[in-house]
């Protein structure tokens, strides 16, 4: 090939690249605006640890969470864990430094990931909750039954 040929091909590549680059990049706005509008909700990554658990845990174990909650109270996301082996995760109704009870069973789609199921919806109750803070996800294990990592859920 030569070398205009190789400019041009780099040329078109770098311009793809930064195409989707912004397409990408309006997904997020798109995602943003259609939570507003109670499509879905805005897209936000928290970070599940074990210092966050009630009491704290001391593990190596860590998450990350995508749920999000629509203004219409639909739930949808999924939880993706790292360095443990999880049996179960839920959404819980709880302040920080608080243990509740599970509203969301969360489903176990492989063995580092859990998602919300289909059609789940938070009650009035619940939805109220969550926007005052009083909702969070916890990730379970044989080692650490209660709850091993935690993050609270943020409206």
């Amino acid at each position: 090939m030569n070398l205009s040929k190789k400019k041009s091909v780099r040329c078109v590549s770098s311009l793809a690249l930064v195409m989707s680059l912004g397409l990408m990049g309006g997904c997020d706005t798109m995602s943003g605006m259609m939570g507003k509008m109670g499509i879905g909700g805005p897209k936000t990554t928290l970070e599940l640890k074990g210092e966050n658990e009630v009491p704290p845990v001391t593990t190596r174990a860590s998450g990350r969470s995508t749920i999000t909650v629509a203004d219409d109270r639909t739930v949808s996301g999924s939880v993706l864990i790292d360095d443990m082996n999880a049996t179960a995760a839920h959404i819980h109704r709880g302040s920080k430094g608080e243990n509740g009870p599970v509203i969301v069973p969360l489903t176990k789609t492989s063995d580092k990931a859990f998602s919300v199921p289909a059609n789940a919806r938070l009650t009035e109750a619940q939805f109220a909750d969550y926007k005052a803070g009083n909702l969070y996800i916890n990730v379970h294990s044989a080692a650490h039954p209660a709850g091993e990592i935690r993050v609270q859920l943020k409206p």
